[in-house]
């Protein structure tokens, strides 16, 4: 199904917000849009024979055929020599001490390495060293990098290459540990987010020093909301943690040209000026659920100083409605985020086994426009 304008000349102008033919599409360029058993398993369905392709073939036969716009390189990197292991098939340990079992879908934390520290324990942490991180991995990412850019047409997407401050936090402490810190230690957050912010500085100059010529858009993820509400208050925000996304945002942007997306699940409209003020240029993931994110007023709100990406609900319309639901929600999230550029049209989140396949092709066919 071909394009009429070419995939970066439509992304460039989206982000300009200027009117475009159709909205740029993404599945699986980022660490928030895959999908469960890979795009691969939209082929049969798509009539694609995938026989004797290896997973990264069909992923790729299944986006060209549905004509996304979007091909990614990197994603969270670990360095070697850190506290990282394995401890079974169904258990681990993340660089940053983290404990995640395997609950039958997806490994989540469930241990918690700093949970009731002090200051003092924050100097004795066995930090992960940036300085460790593997060179033959940063050049792979480099080289994939400029094979998109040069001998591709699409759009190139840079995962982040580690996590955001206060999801750390939260997962390193606890949430309610750390949330109370927030309110009550705050010498021990601030302590906390610089610590992560020296490892982030780093991992910066080497990952988007190397990927940064090749590359239209960078990810990041950090989770500010819940279905509700942000997770702290609009001034704790204001006070303590965009001030890291901004200082990150900055160095970023020293390194490379490309666009900064971020991402954050949740109600988190009254935070959104605060992220247009540290430098975001794409928000993710729009999920329409939430209190307050619904894409009429997000769009008349916001609209001229962000692009929005994502905002097909996960949540009730892609796993529970019919193919013909998916095409009008998908109609009617173009219609009202698209208007005058600003939008990239994938689902509000990763596309869970629930979500049938025939609903994710027809949000995609949807987007692509009349065949």
């Amino acid at each position: 199904m071909p394009s009429s304008l070419p995939y970066r000349t439509r992304f460039s102008r989206t982000l300009s917000h200027q009117e475009v033919d159709r909205p740029p599409m993404d599945l699986d360029g980022t660490d928030m849009t895959g999908i469960d058993g890979g795009p691969g398993r939209l082929a049969p369905l798509l009539g694609l024979k995938t026989d004797g392709m290896n997973a990264d073939e069909a992923r790729e036969a299944v986006r060209q055929e549905l004509d996304v716009d979007i091909r990614d390189v990197g994603g969270i990197l670990e360095p070697s020599g850190s506290v990282a292991r394995r401890i079974s098939d169904t258990e681990m340990v993340d660089c940053w001490g983290i404990t995640y079992r395997f609950n039958g879908h997806h490994f989540e934390a469930v241990g918690r390495p700093l949970e009731g520290a002090t200051i003092d324990d924050l100097g004795r942490y066995p930090w992960p060293d940036p300085e460790k991180l593997d060179p033959a991995r940063i050049r792979r990412c480099a080289e994939s990098a400029r094979h998109y850019m040069e001998e591709t047409p699409y759009v190139v997407c840079a995962r982040h290459p580690y996590y955001g401050v206060l999801e750390l936090g939260c997962w390193m402490c606890g949430f309610d540990d750390f949330l109370y810190r927030l309110a009550g230690e705050q010498e021990f957050v601030e302590r906390f987010f610089g610590i992560i912010m020296d490892y982030q500085h780093r991992v910066d100059e080497i990952y988007y020093g190397a990927v940064g010529p090749y590359i239209h858009f960078t990810t990041s993820g950090d989770d500010f909301g819940s279905q509700n509400g942000p997770l702290l208050s609009p001034a704790m925000f204001h006070d303590m943690v965009a001030p890291c996304l901004a200082a990150r945002i900055r160095h970023i942007h020293e390194l490379t040209d490309a666009a900064f997306f971020h991402h954050s699940c949740g109600a988190i409209r009254p935070l959104i000026p605060d992220l247009i003020g540290a430098g975001v240029d794409i928000l993710n993931p729009l999920q329409p659920q939430a209190a307050g994110m619904e894409p009429d007023g997000l769009k008349r709100d916001f609209g001229d100083r962000l692009t929005f990406y994502g905002g097909i609900d996960t949540q009730r319309i892609l796993p529970q409605g019919t193919t013909e639901d998916v095409a009008a929600e998908t109609r009617g999230v173009i219609r009202a985020l698209g208007s005058g550029g600003g939008y990239v049209l994938s689902a509000a989140h990763h596309l869970q086994e629930d979500v049938p396949a025939e609903n994710v092709i027809a949000m995609y066919r949807e987007g692509a426009g009349p065949a």
